[in-house]
C-alpha cells in the first residue's frame, strides 16, 4: 500500500447516510482535536495496543528521516484508552489527508468511559504492518532515540510523544509503552 491512503478512505463509506460518526482517537487526536466536533467523550476499545510503530514521513519526519507516531496492534485481553468524538461525515475528509500516512479507516466498538457508560460502533484510524511507512517494532531505546532526533512539518517528533504521555496521564490511563518511551527522552527523566 502507498503512503496516501488518502483515495483509499474516501471510498470506505462504513456509516454512508449517517448524520453523525464516532471517531476514536488514540494519538495526537486525543490532544490535537484541530476539527469541529458534536461532543467528546473518554473511551476505549478492546484487543488493541498503541504502538510507537508507524513511520512519520509528511508530519513529524520527513521521508529521508522519519518519526514515529502510534498505530494500534492487536493483543488478546487488552484496553486501549482514548476519546471518542462525534463528527459529522464531512469532517473525515480532511482527517483523511491528516491520517494519510498508511492509516485505513476501519470500523470498531467503542466503550465509553464516562458516567454515561455505554458503547457504540465507530471509525479509527489503524495502520496496519501492510502499509509503506510501517516500521514495526523495535527495542525502546532504538525508538525513542528516533523520536529524539525527528522532526517534520507538524514539528518536533518528541513533542508527538510528551503530548501523548500527558494526555494519557491527564485521561489516568496507564500505558506501560508510551511512559517507558517517554522517560527515555533526553531531558524527560523517569
Amino acid at each position: 500500500m502507498s503512503h496516501d491512503t488518502t483515495q483509499l478512505n474516501r471510498q470506505r463509506n462504513h456509516f454512508a447516510g449517517h448524520h453523525a460518526i464516532w471517531l476514536f482517537g488514540y494519538g495526537s487526536l486525543i490532544w490535537k482535536a484541530d476539527f469541529p466536533y458534536l461532543e467528546r467523550r473518554p473511551a476505549h476499545i478492546h484487543g488493541w495496543v498503541r504502538r510507537f510503530w508507524q513511520g512519520s514521513h509528511d508530519h513529524r519526519g520527513t521521508p529521508e528521516a522519519p518519526g514515529r507516531v502510534v498505530t494500534l496492534v492487536r493483543e488478546q485481553g487488552t484496553v486501549c484508552h482514548g476519546m471518542a468524538y462525534r463528527i459529522t461525515p464531512e469532517v473525515l475528509s480532511p482527517l483523511d489527508v491528516r491520517e494519510k500516512n498508511g492509516y485505513l479507516r476501519e470500523v470498531i466498538t467503542l466503550h465509553f468511559d464516562d458516567t454515561a457508560g455505554g458503547r457504540d460502533e465507530g471509525l479509527v484510524y489503524l495502520a496496519g504492518a501492510d502499509n509503506a511507512a510501517y516500521l514495526g517494532d523495535a527495542p525502546l531505546d532504538a525508538i525513542a532515540t528516533q523520536i529524539a532526533a525527528a522532526h517534520g512539518p507538524s514539528g518536533p517528533n518528541r513533542d508527538y510523544l510528551v503530548n501523548l504521555a500527558a494526555a494519557l496521564r491527564a485521561l489516568e490511563v496507564e500505558d506501560d509503552h508510551v511512559f517507558a518511551l517517554a522517560a527515555r527522552l533526553p531531558g524527560e527523566g523517569a
